[in-house]
């Protein structure tokens, strides 16, 4: 597997970001290895929070959120997903797959040997992040899901699937007003309609433009320029941003998708998880929005929880409301 590794100069001096880079290498699936980057924030032996980054953010996104944390007596430890961030970045979109995240990641936690953790997940961090409590239930002992899921729909009309595809296939590359505006105004009756045209617009366009993409996606601050700079940093170019080309297509919105029986036997585990699990969703989350009602109504730990619907943040809340969800996680850990 051919792969890519940003330069650390791309990583100097960004605003708000003093934390030192920590490293891990892990098998790649392939006969060779991948570095993946964390950040290690407070005392030693505190109780872990794992803080888990979405698509096409990397734990930059948490530098809201670690000062708080860390000021409760809380250790943080915040990786960058393959593909993202610091870590190493497989060069073809093809190398990266909903499994194999997980898989990785999951190496990098055994390797790092957390234990007693709190997860918090939001976008691809939570779909990964629950695969990875699902299968290492014993290293973890509570879940904060903010603005994720972990989708497995049930069968669908085979047209329905195939309207999906011949979209893929057929159909002109979205542009960005085009793609903003299907997200903007869902189709609630096929929302993995909605949803193809920023699968399609990402797996398509050969250099997002990855910083601005995030400042769209904040509510309740405007990012500066430096912040945006510090998002597009690990992209040199776009032969680097095949990760976040490649993550949403991953996403199992068709019952046929590769990622389903995977989810299906994560769902196992948590219709049977009495740890305490906790939804934090912001409430003007365009992707997400609704979704905590599914872990409310089918997790018996999410039961009797103070869940929290956060006003505004958009679907990066860590950006708009960061400390706001740091004191829900917080509050969480310590009262349970």
């Amino acid at each position: 597997m051919k792969t890519l590794r940003t330069p650390d100069e791309r990583f100097e001096d960004l605003p708000g970001f003093p934390f030192s880079p920590r490293y891990t290498e892990v098998p790649d699936g392939d006969g060779g290895t991948l570095r993946i980057h964390h950040l290690d924030e407070g005392p030693p032996g505190a109780p872990i929070v794992v803080c888990m980054h979405g698509q096409p953010t990397w734990s930059y996104l948490y530098r809201h959120m670690i000062p708080v944390l860390t000021a409760a007596g809380l250790r943080v430890l915040a990786p960058d997903l393959v593909g993202f961030g610091r870590s190493d970045k497989p060069a073809a979109r093809e190398d990266y797959t909903y499994d194999r995240q997980v898989e990785w990641l999951t190496a990098w936690l055994v390797q790092n040997d957390v234990r007693g953790a709190t997860l918090v997940g939001q976008d691809w961090g939570g779909l990964i992040g629950l695969r990875m409590v699902a299968e290492n239930p014993e290293r973890f002992d509570r879940v904060v899901a903010a603005n994720t899921g972990l989708p497995a729909p049930d069968d669908m009309p085979q047209e329905r699937i195939d309207a999906v595809k011949a979209f893929w296939n057929d159909e002109p590359t979205p542009t960005l007003q085009e793609m903003a505006q299907a997200l903007g105004n869902p189709d609630r009756e096929r929302p993995e309609r909605t949803f193809a045209y920023w699968q399609k617009f990402t797996w398509e366009t050969v250099d997002p433009p990855i910083g601005m993409l995030i400042a769209g996606s904040v509510d309740g601050r405007q990012l500066s320029a430096g912040e945006i700079a510090a998002y597009d940093a690990p992209f040199p170019d776009a032969s680097y941003k095949m990760g976040p080309r490649a993550m949403p297509r991953q996403v199992p919105t068709l019952s046929s998708d590769a990622g389903i029986p995977a989810n299906r036997r994560a769902w196992e585990v948590f219709e049977k998880w009495d740890k305490p699990f906790l939804c934090a969703f912001s409430d003007n989350d365009a992707v997400t929005g609704g979704g905590d009602a599914v872990f409310r109504a089918r997790v018996p730990g999410a039961k009797g929880q103070p869940h929290v619907t956060i006003q505004g943040g958009g679907h990066f809340l860590q950006e708009g409301r960061g400390e706001e969800l740091a004191r829900v996680v917080v509050d969480f850990v310590k009262s349970s």
